[in-house]
């Protein structure tokens, strides 16, 4: 396994009353072990964990009045990748899917996959089905829409994205998902932390990647070709960015850019996509499923306190 420190800082300016909803806290998987957390809460009136039942996602709700709002959220986390060779990655009927899978076969808000069918059929229609043919629409998204921050907005969908040939992650996500339900791959956005290691000139970052299912499990791509799937940290699975926003805010509230640091723990190794196999973290352990989180917490979390 490879372990990673996580810190997270968000600043907020509230004109009134106001409630956020946040979706910061990394998910509890059978692959993604979370060891220890931590969260400090300044300016807020009370504050309660719950728990998707849906998606397993871990959102914390804050009550804030008016003045400074600061949050603080550090974790540390063990990651381990599962590989299966490219050549046991099929498609399955959608007669055979697993029930579970289904409804991200159908469209979504970001992702309208019942105006896409045409064109995916046209591009992508006569290709070997599965992993060859997933590899290919991703290819297509990275070679033929541009990187460009602040052309997009949270309205901009994969059929504008097609159109557009611009964005960022989360269209590149959007428009992946959108041409794979089209092809009656499920699909599903996943967010989590834009990691690398080394200097880097942008600063740390949320980030949008996909999952399709294949074979017997959820596979991860990215279309952005940014970062390494093994090193993604996921935060929320879900149909598309409306299940994962990493805040929802209700109220007047001005936002100051995320604070987001991670680090990989000395004396652990990046852990490589062996060639010609696909990654996947997607597998939930029995005990987080469907379990909520205690209403009533104290503000400061000792290691391993949070459950899901």
């Amino acid at each position: 396994m490879t372990e990673f420190e996580l810190q997270l800082g968000l600043d907020y300016e509230v004109a009134d009353k106001a409630t956020l909803i946040l979706n910061i806290a990394p998910a509890r998987t059978a692959a993604q072990i979370v060891t220890g957390e931590s969260l400090s809460l300044f300016g807020a009136e009370h504050s309660d964990w719950y728990t998707d039942r849906l998606n397993a996602n871990r959102f914390l709700r804050i009550n804030a009045g008016k003045g400074e709002l600061s949050i603080e959220y550090a974790c540390r986390i063990a990651l381990a990748a599962d590989f299966t060779p490219i050549e046991q990655l099929g498609e399955r009927s959608v007669a055979d899917l697993p029930v579970d899978t289904v409804r991200f076969l159908l469209p979504s808000r970001y992702c309208q996959s019942d105006r896409l069918g045409e064109f995916a059929q046209a591009e992508f229609g006569k290709l070997p089905p599965g992993h060859v043919r997933v590899m290919a629409v991703r290819d297509w998204v990275r070679k033929h829409v541009r990187f460009q921050s602040g052309f997009t907005n949270p309205s901009t969908s994969a059929v504008d994205t097609l159109v557009d040939r611009r964005g960022v992650c989360r269209d590149f996500a959007h428009l992946m998902i959108g041409l794979c339900r089209a092809l009656s791959i499920p699909a599903r956005f996943v967010a989590g932390i834009d990691y690398s290691d080394g200097p880097r000139d942008d600063p740390m970052d949320f980030h949008a990647y996909v999952e399709c299912w294949l074979g017997e499990r959820w596979y991860l791509f990215d279309p952005t070709g940014l970062c390494a799937v093994t090193d993604l940290i996921r935060i929320g699975t879900g149909r598309d960015a409306a299940d994962v926003a990493f805040a929802s805010i209700f109220g007047a509230v001005k936002c100051a850019a995320p604070r987001v640091e991670m680090r990989r723990v000395a004396g652990t190794t990046p852990v490589p996509l062996p060639p010609t196999h696909g990654a996947s973290t997607s597998i939930h352990a029995l005990g987080d499923l469907g379990q909520d989180v205690e209403a009533a917490r104290p503000v400061r979390l000792m290691p391993g306190a949070i459950a899901a």
